[in-house]
């Protein structure tokens, strides 16, 4: 199952207007662009932001995403049709030869599930050549992100061209281990409907990620702060050796 915010078809719709700081993507192109990768797996790709502006460069793109009315958003945008788009998991992605294979944004985070998370480091590595990278973000657990998770902190308005104003704020639901459940509401002022949106994330331990990428063939080449938010994220590189 997809949360409401990416597979609500109305919540999907005004994703990237109510998020349009994606200053987070710089660090993904400039090592694509470094690495010279010629073709890249986005895993957990939504309404498409990276995997165009990938596929703008000339890259060779396949974005792979479980909710269909993201993908759905993607496909409606200039230049789709430079990009492969597969509603699904990695796991379902055929091996391709990838020279890198993101996940953008808290794309490694929603992934809460022991078995999926393997599973999606198993895709991962199969899609990859030998010698590809994978690269991927994570929250620092220590840095308590869900203390902010509050509606005084969250609570923005935005205009939405053809729509009107949105309301729209965040509220902790729950803390279950490294498992963060939380609360979106968004409320349609034009026309007064409310929409929520549940989502669970789990705050992966650094050591617990070293241990996964090496238990499924990866090496790590190196850790690094998510230069947008640095001090509170962590960004892994990975390698598949070559043979």
């Amino acid at each position: 199952m997809t949360d409401e915010i990416f597979g609500h078809p109305r919540l999907a719709a005004i994703y990237d207007i109510l998020d349009p700081d994606r200053s987070d993507l710089h660090f993904y192109l400039r090592l694509a662009e470094q690495s010279d990768a010629k073709r890249v797996l986005d895993v957990g790709c939504g309404t498409g932001v990276f995997a165009l502006a990938l596929a703008d460069r000339g890259v060779e793109v396949v974005g792979v995403d479980p909710a269909r009315a993201s993908i759905e958003v993607a496909r409606a945008k200039p230049g789709s049709d430079r990009v492969r788009w597969v509603c699904g998991e990695a796991t379902t992605v055929p091996p391709l030869q990838a020279d890198l294979v993101t996940m953008t944004a808290n794309v490694a985070q929603a992934i809460v599930t022991p078995q999926a998370w393997h599973g999606t480091l198993k895709g991962a590595h199969r899609a990859l050549r030998p010698g590809g990278q994978l690269v991927f973000e994570t929250r620092d657990p220590s840095r308590r992100a869900w203390e902010d998770w509050n509606r005084e902190a969250s609570f923005s308005a935005t205009e939405v061209p053809g729509i009107g104003a949105v309301e729209s704020w965040v509220e902790l639901i729950e803390i279950a281990g490294p498992l963060v459940t939380f609360r979106w509401t968004y409320v349609f002022t034009e026309d007064g409907q409310v929409l929520t949106s549940d989502s669970t994330l789990r705050f992966h331990e650094r050591d617990e990620i070293e241990a996964d990428l090496a238990d499924h063939g990866f090496v790590l080449r190196t850790v690094c702060d998510a230069p947008d938010r640095p001090g509170r994220e962590l960004v892994f590189v990975a390698l598949r050796p070559t043979p």
